[in-house]
């Protein structure tokens, strides 16, 4: 038996519960794993309260974490007891001390990588790299917007875009969290409680607008992030953490000057093991030379993943949140 932390029903950060729960030996082409960090991300929010809904219920939460080998089943290779591994991959379960995963899914760590570091960036790094280098391919010259800069993700794809030669724009909530995404790469900072993002942006731009526009915000965001684009732009909607983005027709997108709308998931473009090395590959290679840190700011229990969550919806966490088993 291990602990994990389980749902039985969607909704607030209280149907989260701190449980036992058995552990099987790894089946063909597993490996058991027993956590040494896992990460936090809005995501997991979203599979809590039944915006993405989970297969069944009662049902395990998370999608990353870090760890060490403690069992192989069969037909695994490339792997062995003992290796310092680390995922960003369904199926749920990374809240727990000890779970079995599908091998291809791990990546063994670098000895200079820490395991809380890989916890806080196997996700959000991932997610950066393929929305910095596939999505949209960022060049030198480009000038971006990315929205919650001094969020997990943000502080990432603010430092990796700088490291690409693109002017950074990033709007945050307070002057605190500017300073932070200054910090990171933020050329410009956009404090949204008291600026209208679309005419300061406008303004950074000489009228012109941006080349891209990350959003994980959704709803509150999403057609103001539209008239931030230059003609043929590109408006990456990758999250909701305000709400779902509004409904839009493909006129809409022509009239703002031929625009382009993707939203793009993780999950497709981290399908294949070569996918998902090749992810991880490009995210130890620009950590290991120090273009991108990883701010770890905060860290809770396990067992206390509900504090965490609160704390994450109402905003009170900045840069990476670690849960230590």
């Amino acid at each position: 038996m291990a602990k994990a932390i389980r749902f039985h029903t969607t909704g607030g950060a209280e149907v989260l519960s701190w449980e036992e729960v058995p552990i099987a030996p790894p089946a063909a082409h597993e490996a058991q794993v027993r956590h040494t960090a896992v990460g936090l991300n809005f995501i997991d929010v979203y599979h809590r309260s039944g915006v993405y809904p989970v297969a069944a219920l009662p049902s395990g939460i998370g999608l990353e974490a870090a760890g060490v080998v403690e069992a192989l089943g069969a037909d695994v290779t490339g792997l062995t007891v003992g290796d310092r591994v680390a995922y960003a991959s369904p199926p749920l379960g990374a809240y727990s001390e000890v779970r079995c995963i599908a091998a291809d899914r791990l990546v063994k760590l670098p000895d200079d990588i820490d395991d809380q570091t890989a916890a806080a960036m196997m996700l959000k790094g991932m997610t950066a790299q393929y929305l910095l280098r596939q999505t949209y391919r960022v060049e030198a010259g480009d000038t971006v917007l990315m929205h919650a800069a001094a969020g997990g993700v943000g502080l990432v794809l603010c430092q990796w875009a700088k490291h690409l030669g693109a002017t950074v724009i990033g709007t945050v909530g307070s002057d605190e969290k500017a300073a932070l995404a200054r910090d990171h790469g933020c050329d410009h900072t956009i404090v949204y409680t008291r600026e209208d993002f679309g005419e300061r942006v406008r303004e950074l731009t000489d009228g012109t607008g941006v080349q891209v526009v990350y959003d994980g915000i959704g709803k509150d965001t999403f057609f103001g992030s539209l008239d931030c684009l230059t003609r043929r732009g590109m408006m990456v909607s990758f999250g909701n953490a305000s709400g779902q983005a509004p409904p839009i027709t493909p006129a809409e997108l022509g009239k703002r000057g031929s625009l382009f709308l993707t939203r793009p998931s993780i999950m497709d473009y981290t399908v294949t093991r070569e996918e998902t090395e090749r992810a991880a590959t490009d995210l130890f290679q620009v950590v290991q030379a120090g273009a991108v840190s990883i701010n770890i700011k905060q860290t809770y229990p396990l067992a206390n993943a509900a504090d965490a969550h609160r704390d994450l919806e109402t905003r009170q966490t900045v840069g990476s949140t670690v849960l230590l088993p």
